[in-house]
This record gives C-alpha cells, structure tokens and sequence, in this order.
C-alpha cells in the first residue's frame, strides 16, 4: 500500500447548472406546474404584480431578473386560507386539446369533492405527484412517507389510498392509475355495463390483458368464447378509451393522441421571421424584499435558535434568487436555440413543404449557438412550435440524412414519411413486413437497410407486422 498524489480533471455541475438544466427540459405545460410548487416550497418568492398589466398586453414574457422589490411584508398568497397553489385568475393561452393546465384542472375540482383539510392536503400532494400522462407511478407507501417528512403530515396508507380513489373519480377519467390496465377499467366503470361491447371489453382488460396488449386475439376468443364480431366490438371499444388522460402521447393502441400546448410561435410577415415564446399563465417572479428583511433582523441575535433560523432565511433567499436566475437563462437558451433551427431549417418555415428540410443533427445546432450538444437536446425534448403551416415537435426537425440511389442526400423525415404513408396503406390482414418494405422503398430508389427500417418504425411508435395485424 502507498500514497499518491493524482492530478485529474473532473466537471462538476453547480446547483444553480444541474437547476438550469432540468428547467431546460420541461415544455411550458410543465413549466407552469414547476413554478407553482417552488412558491408554495418557497414563500419567499412571490408573483411580480407590478409587471402583470403591461406583460399581458405582450404575447411574450421575460423572467424578471430583479432580486428585490419594495412591497408588502407579507406575500399576498400565504395571506389566502388556502395557500396551496390556488390561482384563480388565469389568462387566456391559444391551445391544442386541451383547455387549462392539467394539474390545475385536477386541483380545481377539489372544490366539490368532500375532504376535510387533512385530505384536501393529502390530494394535493397526490395530484403534484402525477406523471405527465395522469399516472401515479409512486406507490402508496412511499407518499405516506413523503406527506410525514416533507409536509408534517402523519397518516395511514389507507388514508393515502382513500383519497387517491376520490382524484380517480376525476375528469380526465382514469386519472390517478398507477398503470394502463387500471387506466382503461378506471374508464369502463364509467360507461353503462348492460352494452355489449362495454361488457366484453371490460372482461378482456380485467382478464385478458396480458393476451391483448400482445394482440392475441385468437387466443381471448377460445378462453372467453366471443365470436369474431363480439371481438371486433370489444377492440373498437377499447381503443375509444384514453390510455394517457394527463395529455401525453400513448402509443398502444396505434391511434395518437396528443394535447399540446406550444412553446414558440412564429410569424412570418413579409419574408421574415416573428418568433415569439408565449408564457400563457406562468407567473413573473421576485423576492419579497421587505419580508426577507423582516425576517432576517428578528434573526440577529446570539442565540442558537435565531442563528439557525437566520441560516435557514438566507438558504431560502439564495434558493429564489437562484431559481429566477436559472428560468431567465431557460428563456435565453431557449429563444437562441429556436433562432438556431428557424435559420437552419428556413425553406422549410417559408414554405411549410418537409421536403424543404435539411439533414440536420444536435451538433449543427451546437456549433452554430455556441451551446453544448447536451443542452440543444434538453431544448428539443417535448417542446412545440407552432407555424403557419401547422404544429411540429422541434425533435422532427433533426435528422440525419442518407443518399438515395441517384446520390441526392436527402433527409430521415422524408424517409419516414414515405415508410409512414406505407404502413397506412397496407393490407392490415396481412401487415407488409420489414423485409417486404425494403424492397419497396428500394423500387422509389430509396436504398435503406432493414435494421434501418426496424429502427425508423420504432421512432415512429409504430409496432411490427405481427402487431399490426387486424381481425
């Protein structure tokens, strides 16, 4: 055994870099909801009212950068009886499918539900604890312990468990499930149990799940006994129902379904370009100067207790300011990367044809902002733009491209178009297979391999042959 000193270099992201980048990630929808908790986490932070008349007059919304305000001692919203989130006045935001937040739709119809205030609290955390698709992926146990440890709140899991089924009886139906099965027999139990093909697909989920997700049709039909027609109803039946009420894309059942909300907005007004970031009802944010005042001076003093106390307040304002901090470097990064890709990508947003788009990779991005590849990739992640020409996840304009047979480079989205427009068109009796797709993408001269056709089916959530086929 011996001592050595090595020298070596290691990165190492600060709080305030590792904050940054998982604000980075999440689209506007869930942008939103993240702000709302760090004000209730936080009750130093506070809306910047004084911004609200003239940021609603403007279609985009910069973070307020300002450390410190003149205001009320107190926040206005820790004044409220009910300081968990309730924001009633919410401006109007241009969406796709869906109407408000999901989060706020969900916490809005806690009015009407009968809960005491200990339940009120405990659905609370619940709703807060959902996946973007309105699942509950945590189990009972583990919130039981987050409610004692986090909100000094000490209850039974069958306590837990009792309101989580008063949030499963919500709109969207099949919130709150803890995985698809439940989802779907969360929704049947809704609709009328006398109608035939309610009563067989509800027996199929219930007890045939496993065989249907595999799409083994034949096999539900010796064991229940349907007849091919009953089977046909049952299917049709259950691919009427939302496998993702939270919003998000689900793509069991073939059919996608999407509720978006769009992060940027473009205008082209003669010939160029009018991006703008639309902030809907995300707060501008600031510190309550007077009241972190406040409390530090009560803080001064020798005693133990106070010490502490006074660490703690500071810890809370560095934490606000660091969050404003690292949302206005988001707008920053955001803003610049779209900027990016708009003047990268510029035929395609003149004329709205993808045929007009380029191959084009995180790297080119990168090089072109000055940004790391991993950043244009948080950026890219779950974010929309709408155009003139309709909405596009900024992930479908990256792709790498190939040649063809006459040695043009054309790009993967026209390839997965073409594969696309295939698959829709086939026989679903008898689906076409990768091997026979590869010989006809071959006759339109395009000279893909098989894994590659494997690989672009699966981007595009779209199962194999044996999955697609139909009875």
């Amino acid at each position: 055994m011996k001592q050595e000193l090595v020298l070596k270099q290691q990165t190492k992201l600060s709080p305030g870099q590792i904050l940054t980048a998982k604000l980075i990630e999440l689209p506007i929808l869930n942008l939103e909801q993240r702000i709302r908790q760090e004000m209730v986490e936080n009750f130093l932070l506070e809306e910047d009212d004084t911004k609200k008349d003239e940021t609603e007059d403007r279609q985009t919304k910069e973070v307020s950068l300002s450390e410190y305000k003149e205001d009320d001692p107190i926040p206005s919203y820790k004044l409220r009886s009910d300081n968990y989130n309730r924001y009633d006045e919410r401006p109007h935001r241009e969406t796709f499918s869906v109407q408000e937040s999901f989060t706020q739709l969900l916490i809005d119809q806690l009015e009407y539900a009968d809960l005491t205030e200990e339940e009120n609290r405990i659905a609370r955390y619940i709703i807060y604890s959902l996946d973007d698709d309105g699942y509950l992926r945590r189990d009972v146990e583990s919130i039981t312990d987050d409610l004692a440890f986090r909100e000094n709140l000490i209850v039974s899991d069958d306590k837990v468990e009792q309101v989580l089924k008063v949030i499963q009886s919500f709109d969207p139906v099949g919130v709150g499930a803890r995985d698809i099965r439940e989802c779907l027999m969360l929704q049947l139990k809704h609709l009328p149990k006398d109608e035939e093909d309610v009563a067989a697909a509800s027996l199929i989920v219930s007890n045939f799940f496993t065989e249907f997700s595999k799409k083994d049709y034949n096999r539900i039909m010796q064991r229940t006994g349907f007849s091919k027609d009953k089977m046909k109803l049952a299917i049709a039946r259950i691919r009427k129902l939302n496998p993702a009420p939270g919003g998000q894309v689900n793509d069991m059942f073939g059919d996608r379904t999407q509720q978006i909300i769009p992060d940027f907005n473009l205008k082209i007004v003669d010939g160029e370009f009018q991006l703008t970031m639309p902030r809907f009802s995300v707060p501008e944010l600031r510190v309550n100067r007077r009241y972190a005042e406040s409390l530090m001076e009560q803080s001064k003093s020798s005693s133990k207790e106070q010490k502490e106390a006074a660490t703690f307040i500071k810890q809370k304002i560095d934490s606000a300011k660091m969050f404003i901090d690292a949302l206005q470097t988001r707008y920053e990064t955001l803003n610049k990367t779209m900027n990016s890709i708009l003047e990268y990508q510029r035929q395609f947003f003149l004329d709205g044809d993808e045929a007009s788009l380029k191959p084009m990779v995180l790297k080119d991005i990168a090089e072109e902002t000055g940004l790391d590849i991993s950043t244009i990739s948080r950026v890219a992640n779950s974010k929309f733009i709408e155009t003139p020409f309709g909405i596009y996840s900024l992930k479908s304009f990256f792709s790498e491209g190939i040649e063809d047979q006459s040695g043009n480079n054309i790009s993967t989205k026209e390839l997965k178009t073409v594969l696309k427009d295939l698959i829709e068109g086939e026989n679903k009796s008898k689906p076409l297979t990768d091997d026979e797709i590869v010989d006809i993408m071959k006759s339109k001269g395009y000279n893909v391999a098989r894994r590659t056709i494997a690989k672009y089916r699966d981007q595009l959530g779209i199962p194999k042959s044996t999955l697609r086929r139909e009875i």
